[in-house]
């Protein structure tokens, strides 16, 4: 089954603006993202798609130096965007999503998903957040291509700018499975939505260096120094209905 891995990317975050393209050990958080994908092995295409704002003229620029395909569409509707991606590219069977807010992507995770979803016939969502074990900021979600499409046709709302939550909440009229990875470490978090994830992100490449980490070795490391998981502990997550 062929696997569009599609990064959602836009300078206009209202916590953080231009986040994706903070500089993190010399790449940018966009970077990484795109390397953690590409270096997976898992995906038989990857776009970047950002929208047609004035101020992601600058994604896309940096999608061109990273020799990563960009796609430009609504704002807004991001469920949209991605649509506009797939009528772009060859067919998929299916679509990984990503944001372009969690550098901390683990490859090996990436790969993982990818080989469970092929192996699960008929299969319409995979996703480790439904399980509700890891990081925040680490999890991979797969939706197969006639999902997806359903999706875009009927959801509103919210739904549209979180792209995959219709299906993932809709298991009745959906072929939908979580991963977990017990024990949980939902409490800890390693997504860039503010200056205090930031500063803890900061800390995790500044012991890394410019290298993907698995994330049980990132959960370990966090475990073993409170200090830095406390550092961005007090953000809440905004709900879905939020976006």
């Amino acid at each position: 089954m062929r696997i569009i891995g599609i990064v959602q990317a836009r300078m206009g975050s209202t916590r953080l603006p231009g986040k994706v393209l903070r500089e993190l050990s010399g790449r940018s958080v966009l970077g990484w993202v795109v390397r953690a994908a590409r270096s997976s092995g898992a995906l038989d295409d990857l776009v970047v798609a950002t929208t047609t704002e004035p101020a992601d003229d600058a994604v896309a620029a940096e999608c061109a130096r990273l020799g990563a395909p960009c796609h430009r569409g609504p704002v807004d509707d991001v469920l949209g965007r991605f649509a506009g991606v797939l009528r772009e590219r060859r067919p998929a069977g299916a679509v990984m999503r990503f944001t372009a807010d969690c550098p901390l992507l683990d490859p090996g995770l990436i790969a993982e998903a990818a080989s469970v979803y092929r192996a699960v016939p008929g299969l319409d969502y995979l996703g480790t957040g439904l399980g509700g074990t890891l990081p925040r900021g680490t999890d991979v979600e797969i939706v197969g291509r006639a999902a997806f499409e359903a999706a875009d046709e009927l959801a509103e709302g919210h739904h549209r700018a979180h792209v995959t939550s219709y299906v993932y909440t809709h298991p009745e009229r959906f072929r939908v499975l979580g991963l977990s990875y017990p024990p949980s470490a939902a409490d800890l978090r390693v997504t860039l939505d503010t200056e205090a994830d930031w500063r803890l992100i900061e800390a995790v490449a500044g012991h890394t260096g410019d290298t993907p980490t698995p994330v049980g070795a990132l959960v370990r490391w966090l475990r073993e120094r409170p200090e830095i998981a406390r550092i961005n502990a007090h953000v809440r997550q905004k709900a879905l209905q939020e976006a």
